[in-house]
């Protein structure tokens, strides 16, 4: 697990190094002229963590739309209220603002410097990561809006009412560019060291992200012909993804506000009570005498018990189960990809006929295994569940689909942007219909930033039209079943 450092937090702080105690009478001392790659590109990567993993109403409700939490005070989010506190804009500047800008100031400075000989090799393996990187925060922006600025984004003021791109085409480019980025790593240089609070500079385990990263994205396109993902995940896969227990690309916090995972941020620093876990979960658990319910959640009077999910009037905290202490500490680590994950994409790759090795069922239970023993249970406790005939792979029930979806949405538990996007791809499992409400209403996207109506009216209008109207009901491309 890779930590942020003090020497890392002075450096984000400082902003640049101080090299002369006096300065030209042209030069203002309280603004830096130039920011190191380094820096921007630690902050890069804080900003992209905290975005994705973010709990906070106003920028992240993902935790809800997967429905893994409910809300006991306020209700709004978990009803699919994204106008009052303007969640999409917040979603959208983010990540343009905050990271894909920082990455392509990286990417600038290191073209304008025209480094030769060892300079050039590390400056190839830091553009290599910030494309990938890049590829990431984009993948993130097409599957929660659809057509997103892409072509005509990052412009400033050269261009101020960016268009829009067809989601597709873009999530198509991004492939190109994931492959000549893997493509161009120099084995043997160094990038960014310790300023890469991710992997310390480690291209190899960049490598790995990266190939399975287009796993990933393969498997989001399974069942858009014009990609051929068949293709791409056997190419993944045969490049190296992860291949063992509690492999991934975890972020780690010190623990020192503001660095600190968001759960602790909410709970302990804001001192709020406002979610417990969702009945649509607890209720799923407890049927299936899932080992994992006393790693995450505690008991109520004895037995694990879930908010009723969508309610109106929420519920007080103290009548449901909460969770565990593991989930308070400060240093929670993210989860960014891992080996269950990758587990479950080969399991739904064999039923799909590709060839990747193994069986579905293999597959299936490589990942139920990794999770739970990523969460601190035994593998006595994974083979227990395993031979139960509701979860055992040959006798559960359902079609692949239902079988590994809900596996899957149980392990993707508070990863909840993975969560929502593969029930949106897979339709599994079967979530609760919010009071008042329809199963049709459960969003599939998030609307569009308000603001963008007012400030890129033509751009806006087009795109909504495009891909059949602003609406968080509207299927985007890639979820075609």
């Amino acid at each position: 697990m890779k930590k942020l450092t003090y020497f890392l937090i002075g450096v984000l702080l400082m902003g640049v190094g101080v090299t002369s105690c006096e300065l030209d009478d042209n030069i203002d001392p309280k603004n830096a002229t130039e920011v190191p790659v380094g820096t921007l590109f630690t902050n890069a990567q804080i900003e992209f963590v905290n975005q994705y993993n973010s709990m906070s109403v106003n920028r992240n409700i993902s935790r809800l739309l997967a429905q893994y939490w409910m809300e006991t005070t306020y209700t709004n989010e978990s009803r699919y209220d994204f106008q009052d506190r303007g969640i999409p804009d917040t979603y959208w500047s983010e990540f343009y603002r905050d990271v894909l800008r920082d990455l392509k100031e990286v990417k600038d400075i290191i073209a304008a410097a025209g480094y030769t000989g060892g300079l050039a090799d590390q400056a190839a393996n830091q553009v290599a990561i910030c494309e990938i990187l890049e590829v990431y925060t984009y993948t993130l922006l097409t599957e929660t809006f659809g057509n997103v600025p892409y072509t005509e984004a990052l412009l400033g003021l050269e261009n101020t009412l960016p268009k829009y791109d067809d989601a597709a085409t873009i999530y198509a480019d991004l492939f190109t560019r994931l492959d000549a980025a893997l493509n161009s790593f120099v084995d043997g240089a160094s990038s960014f060291g310790s300023a890469d609070l991710l992997f310390g500079g480690d291209i190899a385990k960049w490598k790995t992200l990266g190939n399975s990263l287009k796993l990933r994205m393969g498997m989001r396109m399974a069942d858009v012909p014009s990609f051929n993902s068949k293709s791409v995940v056997e190419a993944a896969v045969t490049a190296g993804v992860y291949e063992a227990n509690l492999e991934g690309a975890f972020f780690g916090y010190i623990g020192t506000d503001p660095h600190v995972n968001t759960i602790y941020s909410g709970f302990v620093i804001d001192n709020r009570s406002d979610y417990v876990p969702s009945n649509t979960l607890i209720d799923k658990m407890n049927a299936l005498n899932d080992p994992r319910r006393p790693l995450w959640f505690t008991l109520k009077d004895g037995a694990y018990v879930g908010l009723e999910y969508g309610l109106t009037a929420g519920g007080t905290y103290d009548n449901y189960s909460h969770f565990t202490d593991m989930f308070f500490e400060p240093t929670l680590e993210v989860v960014l990809a891992d080996y269950a994950e990758m587990e479950f994409y080969l399991a739904e790759a064999v039923e799909r006929g590709y060839a990747v090795g193994g069986t579905a069922e293999e597959h299936y239970n490589n990942a139920i295994t990794a999770n739970i023993l990523y969460y601190g249970g035994t593998a006595a406790d994974a083979a227990a569940y395993l031979a139960q005939p509701e979860v055992a792979y040959s006798t559960a029930a359902g079609n692949w689909k239902e079988k590994i979806g809900t596996q899957k949405w149980i392990a993707m538990y508070n990863r909840g942007v993975e969560g929502w996007t593969e029930w949106r791809r897979l339709d599994f499992p079967i979530l609760n219909v919010p009071e008042e409400l329809t199963y049709g209403d459960i969003p599939v996207r998030y609307p569009y930033p308000y603001d963008e109506n007012d400030m890129n009216p033509d751009s806006y209008a087009a795109a909504a039209a495009a891909i059949g109207g602003d609406l968080a009901t509207t299927k985007l491309w890639f979820d075609v079943n």
